[in-house]
């Protein structure tokens, strides 16, 4: 399990309990096992900016995406943070920081 799990939507920062924690943690780690030629996670940096541009780096590595794995991860971590205490309105901005 991450040691550490941090999220900022629309660039305020999210308190996540131990549910949360594991919840992005799992999601992250089957979004980064879709994806070719990666590895576990021992620190990873998602980012979404304000132009719905997705970002991985994967243990100092960038890992080149396509249009539709952007999407998904899109969609995908939106949804998730939607709900989230304290995130109201459309999701901008996401960052997401998983590190072992």
């Amino acid at each position: 399990m991450a040691s550490k799990v941090s999220l900022t939507v629309n660039e305020t920062t999210m308190e996540l309990n131990e549910f949360l924690v594991a919840y992005f943690y799992h999601v992250s780690s089957g979004i980064i096992a879709s994806l070719k030629d990666t590895e576990a996670i021992k620190k990873l940096k998602l980012d979404i900016d304000k132009t719905g541009d997705v970002k991985i780096n994967l243990n100092g590595k960038d890992i080149p995406i396509n249009i539709f794995v952007t999407e998904i991860v899109q969609n995908t971590l939106g949804g998730m943070v939607a709900n989230l205490k304290g995130v109201s309105g459309k999701v901008k901005t996401l960052s997401l920081r998983i590190e072992q």
